[in-house]
């Protein structure tokens, strides 16, 4: 595993395990389980994907097992939007993460979305951080304008933006936004979504055998080769495996501006933060993400 350094010295992993559309309880405490089974350190749930309460179960019960020790794990969570319309509402938040996980600490914990009071809540997450409850804070579908002004006010700068990230939508300006502030990037989607059909692209078929990996590995690859973490999801024990075996191989600079030029410059998902309608559901509590 490589990692990365945080603006607070913490060291991040690469390469996580995303918990986004897992909500029976079973199936994601399994997943995680077996995807620390398999080596990863870092896993990424949220308020909003109601499975805290699974990822704790499966982070103590590997810790049982004598698979890893706590410290040796990077839990992430979000506060959701509901949680962030003052201090106290996102203090109760972070409180409520904290306890259905059943952990002490988590190591990241972001905000989820630019909506509501999030200054207030992140004084919240600021006082969580000196606290000891958040080891690291940050932000989660940030878009450049919104994070040059967040960075530019508030006294402890987040530590990562989760973003949209993937060679369909690969946020060139939004990337050197980040790096201005010392802000990791974390993508969130890094396969598409399940929108752009990858798998059937002749030229990353072509790139993927010449590495004797699959599509979904040299698009991983692409986005860690440009200083991007990785949070890929899946309930399938073969492809948990999969997703992160990525450190044996390296991507030319020709094969990554290839893989750059399927950019379409816009997503294609429905969660478009930008959008005053999208931002309007969320809200009113008609959308998780």
């Amino acid at each position: 595993m490589e990692y990365v350094t945080l603006n607070n010295g913490l060291k991040m992993p690469m390469v996580g395990f995303g918990v986004f559309r897992v909500p029976d309880k079973k199936e994601c405490e399994e997943s995680v389980y077996q995807a620390i089974k398999a080596g990863y350190r870092l896993i990424d749930t949220a308020a909003a994907y109601t499975n805290e309460d699974a990822v704790g179960a499966a982070v103590k019960r590997a810790i049982n097992d004598d698979i890893c020790k706590r410290e040796d794990l990077f839990i992430t969570s979000k506060l959701w939007v509901q949680d962030m319309m003052d201090y106290d509402s996102a203090k109760k938040g972070i409180e409520a993460s904290l306890k259905k996980s059943g952990l002490e600490y988590l190591d990241l914990y972001l905000l989820h979305q630019a909506c509501g009071d999030y200054f207030a809540a992140w004084r919240a997450m600021e006082d969580a951080y000196r606290e000891g409850l958040l080891k690291a804070i940050g932000v989660s579908n940030f878009y450049s304008n919104i994070l040059t002004n967040f960075c530019e006010v508030v006294k402890i700068k987040p530590v990562v933006n989760q973003v949209e990230l993937h060679p369909y939508y690969t946020q060139e300006k939004a990337l050197e936004t980040m790096k201005y502030y010392n802000v990791i990037p974390e993508a969130w989607a890094p396969l598409g979504g399940g929108r752009y059909n990858p798998f059937e692209d002749e030229m990353l078929k072509d790139m993927a055998n010449h590495h004797h990996k699959s599509v979904g590995q040299v698009l991983l690859r692409w986005n860690l080769q440009r200083g991007v973490v990785v949070i890929p999801k899946s309930t399938h024990l073969e492809r948990i495996k999969e997703n992160i075996d990525l450190f044996d191989f390296e991507l030319s600079e020709e094969e990554m501006n290839k893989i750059s030029s399927l950019d379409m410059g816009y997503t294609g998902s429905r969660a478009k933060h930008f959008d005053p309608e999208f931002v309007r559901m969320v809200l009113n509590n008609k959308i998780h993400d």
